[in-house]
Order: structure tokens, then C-alpha cells, then sequence
């Protein structure tokens, strides 16, 4: 206080950008830093997976805040196996950001300029939820075998991005 005036610090945020509707970092070591945070959790998010073949998580962020969590496995009130006799998917399987998206349609929040941390990148039919859930960017780890759903997503407007190994 000085002369019975509250006096207040000069505090520094810092700086924040935002493209193509998704809150990013000005620092990128920040994000990076973040992206990985989230990338993790979506590693632990996929062991829940009850599928033996390949375990996939997803978180969806908005506003630094997640939203929604997944992970690849069956509908609900199915049994949790997840691949056939000889090994192969089941075709009712869901994936882990169908899941999370899904969770998303199912609450009051909306995915709209949101962030998708997934472990792996999506197919082609998972691309189009992503496109249409609105979010505005992909974070993920491994690709898929088939690229064409990455392709969709930046044909779209979607910023994609590839962490190196955590």
C-alpha cells in the first residue's frame, strides 16, 4: 500500500494465439510440454482397452480442460472381446475417438475448437467424426497403416500434428 492505495504488481501472461479456432501456445516448448502431458494420459487411457491386437486412448481438450475420454473397444452391454477366433477385429468394435466423441454428443459440452489427443492416428471413417465434432486439431503418436484419414483431416482444415516417441 502506499498512500492508503492498494497497490497491485504489474503481472505478465504470457502470450496466447489462436489459430484456426484452437488455443495454441506462443511458446512452443509450453505446448509441447502440454502435448505430451496430454499424450500420456492417453497412453494410460488405452490399457483400459479390453483388445488384445492393438490398445488405443484418446482425450478431447478444449480451453485446457478435457472434455472426453476413449478408448477402442465394444458398445456397451457387449462382451469385451474384442477380436474374433483367428484374431481379427470384430467389426463392431469402436474406436477410441468415436468413443470420446460420442461421450462428448452424449454431455452438454461440445467439441467444437477443440484439441484430439489420440495414440494413433485415425482411419478414414474416424477423420469424418472429427470433421464433423468440429475439432480443430489432431495430436497424435503412431500412424495408421492408411494415411488417407490424416489427408481428409488437413484437407479439411484440421492442424495435425505428430509427436515424436514420449
Amino acid at each position: 500500500m502506499t498512500g492508503g492505495r492498494l497497490v497491485r504488481p504489474s503481472v505478465s501472461i504470457p502470450p496466447m494465439s489462436i489459430t484456426r479456432d484452437t488455443i495454441v501456445h506462443a511458446d512452443p516448448a509450453k505446448q509441447d510440454r502440454y502435448d505430451r502431458a496430454y499424450m500420456k494420459m492417453a497412453l494410460e487411457w488405452a490399457k483400459l482397452s479390453h483388445c488384445t491386437r492393438k490398445k488405443v486412448g484418446a482425450l478431447i481438450v478444449k480451453e485446457g480442460m478435457i472434455i472426453s475420454d476413449g478408448y477402442n473397444g465394444t458398445p456397451t452391454g457387449f462382451p469385451n472381446d474384442c477380436e474374433d477366433a483367428s484374431g481379427l477385429t470384430l467389426w463392431y468394435v469402436l474406436h477410441a475417438e468415436a468413443n470420446a466423441i460420442m461421450k462428448v454428443a452424449r454431455s452438454t459440452n461440445n467439441a467444437g475448437g477443440a484439441t484430439l489427443y489420440l495414440t494413433h492416428s485415425p482411419c478414414k471413417e474416424c477423420s469424418k467424426l472429427i470433421l464433423q465434432a468440429g475439432i480443430k486439431r489432431l495430436v497424435f503418436l503412431d500412424p495408421y497403416k492408411d494415411p488417407s484419414g490424416l489427408d481428409l483431416l488437413r484437407n479439411g482444415g484440421v492442424m495435425v500434428h505428430q509427436l515424436e516417441k514420449l
